[in-house]
């Protein structure tokens, strides 16, 4: 996976310790209703489109160039779906939290296609037929089902379960 200019700086001076970042991630349905997801090259398992929000870029417009990057799809925002912090530690022993800002997307155009880099294979699925996903996907898709539901996030002192352990990549 493409490592942006500014985190591999960050990692130069740091090493493998923690780093704090912001990112995004899309739920994107097509008019039919299903969902939009890539099996990462990193790890293998289906997931929803991400990515890092590059210093001086807005997370709308990042979240809009990852899904296209990673799938060749092109979206529109509907609406936020949550915030939350998210840890994770990469195959090479990296750490990273990822503050998350995640949106109810809805396809406009482009063509379900793998990038070969980030993903393998991007595919539309139905709500009632995705494949195994972790919790962290599920919060974020079932934040978003409904149109109308409020922005989610962790209330104070809430520890919800797919927050709470790092996902190993």
């Amino acid at each position: 996976m493409a490592l942006s200019p500014y985190i591999a700086r960050m990692r130069a001076r740091i090493g493998p310790e923690l780093l704090l970042l912001p990112g995004v991630s899309g739920i994107v349905r097509d008019d039919a209703g299903r969902l939009l997801l890539v099996r990462r090259s990193d790890n293998g398992r289906w997931s929803l489109p991400a990515g890092v929000v590059d210093p001086g870029e807005q997370p709308a417009d990042a979240l809009l160039r990852e899904i296209h990057e990673e799938t060749g799809v092109q979206a529109t925002i509907e609406r936020v779906g949550g915030v939350a912090t998210h840890p994770v530690v990469y195959p090479n022993g990296d750490v990273c939290e990822y503050l998350n800002v995640w949106f109810r997307c809805r396809a406009v155009g482009g063509t379900p296609t793998a990038d070969g880099d980030e993903s393998l294979e991007v595919g539309w699925f139905a709500p009632d037929d995705l494949p195994a996903l972790d919790d962290w996907a599920r919060l974020r898709i079932d934040t978003t089902a409904d149109a109308d539901a409020p922005t989610w996030y962790a209330r104070p002192g809430e520890r919800h379960p797919a927050l709470g352990q790092p996902d190993a990549l």
